[in-house]
């Protein structure tokens, strides 16, 4: 247990009967950037079972935050849904991961891509000033199957615009985009589609991909992945990792149990 921290939850949301999400007490030592996520988990029969999970409050924030499905039968996710108010969750002390600006090269408009959960280390990326004055525009796109799985909407279309320190750089740089798969809505259809068609740059008013002045970061299921990293390929971005910038970024440690 070295490398891990026992945290206690302070609150429980549960957005859906297939979504949750959850706040708990973080360690002081404990450092990352935005956009990292670490291994948490529940001690089972006296050992730790753990996944990796991106963090979704901000790096300045005194509290850890997470974003989580429900599985039935997941090894973690059956017993972590369950979680109550007082109840202690361990946190991995070494936070990591690819969705970090220092791993795309400069650029104009940056790209947060999202599908589900994927959506987790971009709610602390859109809470982070720095990330305002490295691009002069942040295109935030989560896709999901029904409405009531946009996670954080409210947090994004009303409070962000209002907060204290943050609310000018949001209202002036950031645009969120929502779309449905499964029901009628503003916007439908998905992620890849939307950007493929060219909808997606059209109802946001923006031109189309430019390796010259677009950068991305992708965090959503394996399929998603996998076609976008084609796509953009095939369009002339070259993929940056944690050695070599890039015109976008890919997050592969994702939790879907």
């Amino acid at each position: 247990m070295s490398n891990l921290n026992e945290e206690r939850v302070l609150s429980v949301h549960h957005w859906t009967d297939r979504l949750f999400s959850f706040t708990t007490t973080r360690d002081t030592s404990l450092r990352f950037s935005n956009g990292h996520f670490t291994m948490i988990g529940l001690k089972v029969d006296g050992k730790p079972l753990l996944r990796a999970y991106s963090i979704c409050s901000a790096n300045y924030e005194d509290h850890l935050e997470f974003l989580s499905i429900k599985v039935p039968e997941g090894p973690l996710t059956s017993r972590l849904q369950h979680i109550k108010v007082g109840d202690t969750v361990i946190v991995g002390r070494k936070p990591t991961g690819t969705l970090v600006a220092d791993y795309l090269l400069p650029g104009k408009r940056l790209y947060l891509l999202s599908t589900g959960t994927g959506l987790a280390p971009f709610m602390s990326i859109v809470r982070d000033p720095e990330i305002y004055d490295k691009f002069e525009q942040i295109i935030l796109v989560h896709g999901v199957r029904q409405v009531d799985e946009l996670a954080y909407h409210d947090l994004l279309v009303e409070h962000l615009p209002a907060h204290e320190f943050l609310g000018e750089l949001v209202t002036s740089k950031l645009r969120y985009y929502p779309t449905v798969t499964r029901e009628s809505y503003r916007n439908t259809g998905r992620v890849t589609d939307l950007i493929s068609s060219g909808k997606l740059f059209e109802d946001l008013g923006v031109p189309p991909l430019n390796p010259e002045e677009d950068r991305m970061m992708i965090c959503g299921s394996a399929e998603m992945l996998r076609d976008l990293k084609i796509m953009f390929e095939e369009r002339g971005f070259k993929e940056g990792n944690t050695s070599i910038p890039g015109d976008f970024v890919i997050e592969r440690a994702f939790a879907e149990k």
